[in-house]
């Protein structure tokens, strides 16, 4: 069904109201139709850039809705498309129907069993406020504004990784809308194939509308950032690079090329500069040493240094990504290796002047390297580090900046894998696509014949994000 799937049928767009129509009548939500008042405010998420037009906004307000409006636009031939906060969902068009499902934020913790239970509209700041009242915390990612199931079923790398793996590696059952319509829950022993599918394979084999995952012992963390003007960036990060090569899995870190604007929310000594950061997180004892940050302080004097004992609850403090809903373009890629020729060419690529806004490398390894205990479809872990570029989209950023993006990106590819992780690959187009694909080598295969016996016309192909890889159906 979907306009990017090979073969599919054409849709009746003109079924868009009759779809509206028999939908009203049994959603507990609401429907907007493009001529009606509700429409446009309906459509924006957290990245301005997704263009979203769709035939019918659907904001569902319980599972029953899910299920209601996958069967509906099915049986007149549209495409569902799910939005939570919109970090990285993929634009809706006029043959789709855009499901929200943010209204969906059901957050239950249960402190004896250490694990979260959530809907799919609960960020993951709301599971950390909630688990700090046992002590408990969840392996959210850089942004706790981000929804919890879109950030697992892409695998979920976040400032704990080395340390407990990634966040899909912790998932114990998901209550599913499968393509077809059916409310399942898959778990080890229950919906297996999609159960190893959905953890890392993102959101094109059914529409989550509940998640449970484990909580771990997370009260208070040593982590903050090291802020460096940008001509101390290549002494900091060929240190940096380094000292990564022997780091416990009790750490985790990543450096980044950042070229801040001029605006009064970032601290003044940092306003309107270029600079180098590092960021930093361990887990442990509180009292233990942390060489790598001393050993940072001595090469060059930080313009900003927040790293000591800071509580998880807090933990989106260390990588301070924004909140506010801006147009954003962003595309990445894993490295086998960073050798000094690497870090030279990393810096290199992103002068002062450069539209890139972040460039980032984090360390991988440790908990990350290894298969989760119930296998799942995360790929990349045989990376050593990953790279992340971002920047502001047009009309606020340049209209070739997608370009640069991808021209940093080729400046990397003599250390690079090939592939890229679900969540940093960048936009759904051929190029994203074709980084997961080889990311997840002969896991790909798996995921297309599975992707194709649950929805073998398409109706969740808006939901994902990697669609087309030269005309083949992606995962």
């Amino acid at each position: 069904m979907s306009s990017s799937a090979p073969g599919a049928p054409d849709r009746d767009l003109d079924g868009a109201a009759a779809l509206a129509a028999q939908l009203d009548r049994a959603l507990d939500g609401t429907t907007a139709l493009p001529a009606d008042p509700a429409y446009d405010a309906a459509l924006p998420g957290f990245n301005l850039a997704l263009a979203h037009r769709p035939a019918l906004v659907v904001r569902a307000a319980s599972p029953e809705d899910v299920v209601a409006t996958v069967r509906a636009a099915a049986g007149h031939g549209f495409g569902v498309g799910v939005r939570s906060t919109g970090h990285s969902a993929a634009a809706t068009g006029a043959g789709d129907v855009l499901l929200d499902v943010s209204a969906l934020d059901t957050l239950v913790v249960d402190p004896v069993a250490r694990t979260a239970t959530v809907g799919p509209g609960v960020p993951w700041q709301a599971v950390l406020t909630a688990g700090a009242d046992h002590g408990l915390g969840g392996l959210c990612g850089s942004s706790p504004h981000v929804g919890v199931v879109g950030y697992t079923l892409g695998g979920g790398l976040g400032p704990l990784a080395r340390t407990f793996g990634f966040a899909a590696d912790h998932v114990r059952a998901i209550d599913v809308v499968t393509p077809a319509g059916d409310l399942v829950t898959a778990t080890p022993t229950q919906h297996e194939e999609l159960f190893w599918a959905l953890r890392g394979g993102g959101g094109s084999f059914g529409v989550v509308v509940a998640m449970t995952f484990d909580l771990f012992p997370l009260d208070t963390v040593r982590a903050g950032t090291l802020w460096f003007d940008v001509d101390d960036a290549p002494a900091v990060l060929h240190r940096w690079r380094a000292e990564t090569a022997s780091l416990p899995e009790e750490v985790s870190t990543s450096v980044a090329r950042l070229n801040l604007p001029p605006l009064p929310e970032v601290p003044e000594p940092l306003r309107g500069r270029a600079v180098l950061v590092v960021r930093y997180v361990r887990h442990g004892e509180l009292a233990a040493p942390d060489p790598l940050v001393d050993t940072l302080r001595q090469v060059a004097t930080p313009i900003l240094d927040t790293v000591g004992d800071l509580p998880y609850a807090r933990i989106g403090e260390v990588h301070a990504d924004p909140d506010a809903p801006m147009p954003l373009v962003d595309r990445g890629g894993l490295l086998h290796t960073l050798d000094e020729d690497a870090v030279d060419a990393f810096l290199g690529a992103v002068p002062p002047d450069s539209p890139v806004l972040a460039a980032e490398i984090r360390l991988l390894g440790g908990a990350v390297a290894r298969p989760a205990g119930v296998p799942n479809a995360v790929a990349g872990r045989e990376a050593s580090y990953t790279v992340f570029l971002g920047a502001l989209a047009a009309p606020v950023g340049p209209p070739d900046v997608a370009d640069e993006l991808q021209r940093v990106c080729e400046t990397m590819a003599p250390w690079s894998t090939g592939g890229a992780l679900v969540n940093f690959a960048g936009p759904r187009d051929d190029v994203g696509a074709s980084l997961v694909h080889r990311a997840y080598g002969p896991a790909y295969e798996r995921l297309v014949a599975l992707r194709r016996r649950l929805d073998p016309h398409g109706v969740l192909a808006p939901s994902a994000r990697w669609d087309v890889v030269d005309g083949t159906p992606a995962a």
